[in-house]
């Protein structure tokens, strides 16, 4: 792989922060993702975001059934351990996850604790292609008025995602990718709404 394993992932870090900041802002990690050449069944976007925040300290979990060479690549480039859903640090949802499972994980996921709030689940979650053109108003820190956005979620599991932020500072934070390297963020301090699709 020709991944610049400092100077490279230091973009992509600066980028995601720059979206986790800005919920809603979409960010591209285009010219980082021609050079990754790994032949691997994820979003080049989720790889590079999971070889940024993985590392020997952290614990994940996919999804995703039958990924046994998906795991072992993330821990031989990270160093970061698989673990069950309820003990990961960050949790990897590929295109090809349910709805049923992904509403399950987000109910059986760490939410953090009053007294380490940090202690909570960070999602990486490969979409459709985002838009800011969508049925998700977002409003909070970060966001000026409000801002529109387009994911591959439905309407039960952002009510389930909601559930799971209601009790501030407790939550997850989302890491949103896509097949064009674009990604965007909504921390747990955003709040949804879900406009109605007549």
């Amino acid at each position: 792989m020709t991944i610049d394993q400092v100077h490279d992932l230091q973009q992509v870090y600066r980028k995601i922060l720059h979206s986790m900041s800005r919920p809603g802002t979409i960010s591209s990690l285009n010219e980082i993702a021609k050079r990754v050449n790994m032949n691997l069944p994820c979003y080049d976007a989720t790889i590079l975001s999971a070889m940024t925040f993985l590392d020997a300290e952290t614990t994940f979990h996919i999804l995703s059934e039958d990924q046994q060479d998906l795991i072992e690549k993330i821990s031989e480039y990270t160093s970061a351990k698989y673990a069950p859903i309820n003990l990961a640090d960050f949790v990897i949802v590929l295109s090809e996850d349910t709805e049923t499972a992904i509403k399950s994980a987000i109910q059986s996921c760490k939410n953090g604790t009053l007294i380490d709030p940090q202690l909570s689940a960070t999602w990486i979650i490969e979409s459709a292609p985002l838009s800011n053109e969508g049925e998700l108003t977002l409003t909070g820190p970060g966001i000026q008025h409000t801002a529109q956005l387009h994911t591959s979620f439905d309407q039960s599991i952002w009510q389930a995602r909601n559930e799971k932020t209601k009790e501030y500072p407790l939550g997850i934070d989302l890491i949103f990718t896509d097949e064009n390297a674009q990604v965007v963020c909504i921390p747990r301090t955003t709040s949804i709404s879900i406009m109605e699709v007549s």
